[in-house]
């Protein structure tokens, strides 16, 4: 299961570099697209709920400090950095 989530992240921070290479191509300014934009537009409804359960359940202090840190970071780094750490928890032992 780690396998599978690691290559689909790998595979849509792959994909978000190639739309930013394109937006690059036609308006001729490159714009880094923010991890929370990504996830705004893949599941608007899934980000409210998460701040909701995380704030009110969790903590809230994860969400203010902690998550919208990564929320406002480059979307292809983290998920492909989360994707490879993935990859690499998921890896065969000997």
């Amino acid at each position: 299961m780690r396998r599978i989530l690691g290559l689909v992240l790998l595979a849509l921070a792959f994909a978000v570099l190639a739309w930013e290479a394109v937006s690059y191509a036609d308006f001729g300014e490159w714009r880094l697209m923010p991890f929370g934009e990504v996830l705004f537009r893949l599941t608007p409804e899934w980000l409210n709920l998460a701040q909701a359960v995380i704030q009110r359940y969790v903590s809230a202090w994860l969400w203010d400090p902690v998550i919208q840190t990564f929320l406002i970071w480059p979307a292809w780094p983290v998920m492909g950095g989360l994707g490879l750490a993935l990859l690499a928890l998921a890896r065969r032992r000997r």
